[in-house]
């Protein structure tokens, strides 16, 4: 009996013939290139930044199942499938203490080294540091690691209910693994995936100290050795059929030799829980049981090993357990079920709890054998981006609405909400003191939001298109000067330098109200919390029903003749493309574009590849 083989994964074939004649792009391998010139390389105050390499992720075209649109109309009402530029999760396996970080309340300095000041000799180096070059992509990671942050005396999420207590394991060491086989999956959502064949050998003979990435670039996702000299050799690859993964994250807790805990955020609504050695992963939140909107944002939460907080485009929060089966949510039932949060007493089913929240499943609720954890109603706009503060109590989250709420996520009550100058807000930060958030948006401008002030003490003006993405240089910072970085739409990179003394506000400015806000909570706990609230002069296209806003504590958009107005010490364009993500690591700066273009950039003092040879 003759059996037909089985069909290719890709037509063989031209691609689109039949189909209107529309060939898209061929997959290709990664590539790697080292461009020089003067448009290479930007001169700030401390010295030259040289582009070290420009590595361009391969685009793959579209699934076989989806027949391409030969003419789109671009009056089109349609709602098209959400989408997001490149952006990187960076990992290093070996715990080094960034040089600043939040030390707690009764911290009088952010420095490791005491009174340090910034560097401004490109040949300095923090003693502390050991000046490890970064040739070979050695260079620290640019989160903080684990140990390093000092908790203070905030509990962990969820503590004080018991059903969240996480089980014990006979073997502590031992981290629990995903359920799947990645590389065997006849799942429909996974299109196919490429392991390297020297995988193993590669894991074993890379420097301990070296980078890992994560990238997502269209349908696929990559893990990247940016340690290796061969970097453009992608260790795993997966292409997914229909959906796009637009966020993920790395839990920095669970971080170890053997096990990297990788979480994703999809077009469809869907999060994958990933491991990369063992290659097995969880689908969570399938067939969007939960939510069914894009995933716009996903963090792990700070100290959790099982915990993340995912932000959907319909306005919702939600926390998940890469653990637990998925669940139907149903906010009457959670109504009933909830235990009582912070001083609020019972939660009404699915409405505002006088906190500011519309919380549809409270962390205190009974019913915690399934997904969701918690889940919290903040917009009915798409929540765009998502912070957790340095001392792990709270949350700031920007909207297409242009709101930034700063949330007590621990007792699930909103403090604060700000307005954005114009349009909605695209990304978020904090300092890494915890003293400022900033903000960047749809009106090309960066905010500077003051928490013990509870206002608006500037704006920056570099960009000429709407802001993209947000990351402080924590080795440029001290506890009174600060050195952050912003990318946008329209290509540029721009620094920014920035003291607590140029921060004043002008007399003519009146404050919105008078209240110890989140900062003066927990630096100056003797000073008087009024909990003034006051209903905004200007809500916006928020969208909410007018009983929700009002317990809300806002504050009014104030003019620009009022607030300062603060320069760029720098801005260069580093992509032809739209940029939309940036990191700091201690021997560079890393930039990510919307077409896969990953590009880094060495600090002043540290030798290009064309250099050394």
């Amino acid at each position: 009996m003759f059996v037909l083989p089985p069909p290719p994964r890709y037509p063989a074939g031209a691609y689109g013939i039949g189909l209107g004649g529309v060939v898209p792009l061929i997959e290709t391998n990664n590539t790697l290139s080292n461009p020089s010139g003067p448009e290479y390389q930007f001169l700030v105050g401390e010295g030259t930044y040289v582009l070290k390499e420009d590595l361009h992720l391969a685009t793959p075209p579209p699934h076989p199942s989806e027949a391409p649109v030969v003419n789109p109309n671009p009056l089109a009402t349609d709602p098209k499938p959400a989408t997001a530029g490149t952006k990187m999760s960076i990992l290093s396996l070996e715990t080094r203490p960034a040089p600043f970080f939040y030390k707690g309340p009764s911290a009088t300095t952010l420095s490791l080294g005491g009174t340090t000041s910034i560097q401004e000799h490109p040949s300095e180096r923090y003693s502390t540091e050991g000046g490890m070059s970064s040739e070979d992509g050695r260079a620290a990671s640019s989160e903080v690691p684990t140990g390093s942050v000092t908790m203070g005396s905030a509990p962990a999420f969820g503590e004080g209910n018991s059903l969240l207590a996480p089980t014990v394991s006979k073997d502590i060491n031992k981290k629990k693994k995903p359920k799947n086989n990645v590389t065997k999956s006849n799942s429909s959502f996974i299109s196919r995936v490429i392991v390297n064949d020297n995988l193993t050998r590669k894991l074993t003979d890379r420097p301990s100290d070296g980078l890992f990435a994560f990238a997502n670039i269209n349908r696929a996702f990559q893990w990247l050795d940016m340690s290796s000299p061969t970097k453009q050799d992608y260790l795993t690859k997966i292409l997914f059929t229909k959906a796009h993964c637009l966020c993920h994250d790395v839990n920095m807790v669970t971080k170890s030799v053997s096990h990297i805990d990788v979480i994703m955020g999809f077009s469809t609504g869907e999060i994958i829980w990933w491991e990369p050695i063992s290659q097995r992963y969880t689908r969570l939140n399938k067939n969007g049981i939960i939510n069914n909107t894009p995933v716009s944002e996903i963090r792990w939460i700070p100290g959790s090993e099982n915990l993340f907080l995912a932000a959907h485009m319909d306005g919702l929060l939600v926390v998940y357990d890469k653990e637990k089966e998925d669940g139907h949510l149903n906010p009457e039932e959670e109504g009933l079920n909830a235990s009582g949060s912070g001083s609020e007493g019972e939660l009404s089913n699915g409405s505002a709890n006088g906190n500011g929240i519309r919380i549809n499943k409270s962390v205190h609720s009974k019913n915690q054998k399934t997904n969701p954890v918690a889940a919290w109603k903040l917009s009915n706009q798409r929540i765009n981006a998502f912070a957790f503060s340095p001392d792990n109590r709270h949350l700031a989250v920007v909207s297409e609405d242009g709101t930034l709420r700063v949330i007590d996520y621990l007792k699930e009550e909103l403090l604060d909400l700000y307005y954005a100058y114009y349009g909605g807000l695209s990304c978020v930060c904090w300092t890494p003191d915890g003293k400022y958030v900033l903000t960047g948006g749809q009106d090309d401008l960066i905010s500077i939001w003051s928490m013990a002030d509870s206002a608006l003490v500037a704006r920056c003006q570099g960009h000429r298109s709407w802001v993209s993405h947000l990351a402080f240089d924590p080795w440029r910072c001290d506890d009174r000067n600060y050195r952050f970085g912003s990318v946008g739409e329209d290509g540029r990179l721009c620094l920014w330098d920035f003291s607590v003394g140029m921060l004043h506000r002008p007399k003519t400015a009146v404050p919105a109200r008078h209240r110890g806000s989140v900062s003066s909570r927990i630096t100056a706990p003797h000073r008087t919390d009024t909990n003034t609230s006051v209903n905004s002069g200007g809500k916006g296209s928020s969208g909410l029903e007018d009983e929700w806003e009002e317990n809300v504590i806002a504050h009014p958009v104030q003019p620009r003749a009022v607030i300062p107005m603060l320069p760029p010490v720098l801005t260069h364009v580093v992509d032809t493309h739209p940029a939309c993500w940036l990191a700091f690591t201690e021997d560079a700066v890393i930039t990510s574009c919307k077409s896969g273009h990953v590009r880094t950039w060495n600090r002043p003092g540290v030798q290009t590849a064309t250099a050394t040879q």
